[in-house]
C-alpha cells in the first residue's frame, strides 16, 4: 500500500482536487483506492456529498479512540474500516472529516504518543488498499504531522502566483524540520497548479518554481480548468466527469510520472 501526501502550508493551491483527480485516476486504473480528509473544513467530504458539520463517524474518532487512561495509543483494529464511506467513482473510498478536527489540538494538547495514530489506523487498512492519499489542513500541527508520518512520499501543490511561493517556503521547511525528527528521507514533488499561461504573473511564477527547485519541481504545471469546478458540483471524479479536458490529461501525466518514480525507488 502507497501512502501519498497532498500537502501545502497555504490554502486554495489545488489540494483537494489533486486528491480527487488522482484518485479517480487510479481508480479507473483498477486500483483500489482511499482518499483520507485530514482537514476540519472537510472539503473533500462535502466534494463527495458528506456534511462534516453533521456527519457521524469521521478521522475525528480515530484520534479521540486513542485517549486511554492507561497511555496506550492503540487505534482498534477494526475501527478505521467502520468509518470508510463510498464514493460516486468504483473503487474509491473515503474516510471523511468531521469539523470536530478543529478541536484536535486542544484535546491532544500535552498527550504524548499522538504523531503515530494516522500510521497505525492506515496499517489495519494495509491489506484492502492499493494508494492510499491524504488531504491535508494548511495549519501546522498534530493533523498535518501525523500525514507526514503516515506517508511514504508527498505532492505540494503551488499555485502559481507570488504569494502561494512564500507558502512553499514555509512547507518545505517544514519538511526539512520533520524528516529531521523521524530521521528519514521524504521524497517529494513539487506540483506548480492553476496555471494560466494567458497571465504574465502565473508564467513568471512557474519560471521561478522551476528555477529555484530544480531537481524537485514537475516538470509540467496543471492548467486553470473550470471543469473542476464543474465536476465538483456533480460529485464526480474529473476523469468520470469529463476525461477530454486539459486539467485531467494534466494529472494523467503527473500521475504517469509519479507512478514511475515510485517503481523507481522500489516501492511497490
Amino acid at each position: 500500500m502507497q501512502v501519498i501526501t497532498i500537502a501545502n502550508q497555504k490554502g486554495g493551491v489545488g489540494k483537494t482536487t489533486t486528491a480527487v483527480a488522482l484518485g479517480g485516476l487510479l481508480a479507473g486504473q483498477g486500483k483500489r483506492v482511499l482518499l483520507v480528509d485530514l482537514d476540519p473544513q472537510g472539503s473533500l467530504t462535502s466534494y463527495f456529498g458528506h456534511d462534516p458539520d453533521t456527519l457521524q463517524g469521521s478521522v475525528h474518532d480515530i484520534f479521540t479512540s486513542v485517549l486511554n487512561p492507561d497511555g496506550r495509543r492503540e487505534v482498534p483494529a477494526d475501527l478505521p474500516a467502520q468509518l470508510l464511506r463510498d464514493t460516486t467513482c468504483p473503487g474509491l473510498m473515503l474516510l471523511p472529516a468531521s469539523t470536530l478536527q478543529a478541536t484536535l489540538e486542544r484535546k491532544l494538547a500535552g498527550v504524548e504518543g499522538m504523531g503515530l495514530v494516522l500510521r497505525k489506523a492506515l496499517g489495519h487498512l494495509r491489506d484492502e488498499f492499493d494508494f492510499v492519499l491524504l488531504d491535508n489542513t494548511p495549519v501546522l500541527g498534530v493533523l498535518l504531522i501525523n500525514s507526514l508520518a503516515a506517508c511514504e512520499r508527498i505532492l505540494i501543490p503551488v499555485q502559481t502566483e507570488f504569494l502561494a511561493l512564500m507558502g512553499l517556503e514555509r512547507m518545505l521547511h517544514t519538511l526539512t524540520m520533520v524528516m529531521r525528527s523521524q530521521k528519514r528521507l521524504l521524497p517529494y514533488i513539487i506540483v506548480p497548479t492553476m496555471f494560466d499561461r494567458r497571465t504574465g504573473a502565473s508564467i513568471k511564477s512557474l519560471r521561478r518554481i522551476k528555477h529555484d527547485y530544480p531537481e524537485t519541481a514537475w516538470r509540467y504545471a496543471i492548467p486553470i480548468d473550470t471543469r473542476f469546478r464543474d465536476a465538483s458540483q456533480a460529485g464526480l471524479v474529473p476523469s468520470l466527469f469529463d476525461p477530454s479536458t486539459h486539467g485531467v490529461k494534466a494529472y494523467t501525466r503527473l500521475l504517469q510520472d509519479l507512478i514511475g518514480t515510485i517503481e523507481d525507488t522500489g516501492l511497490t
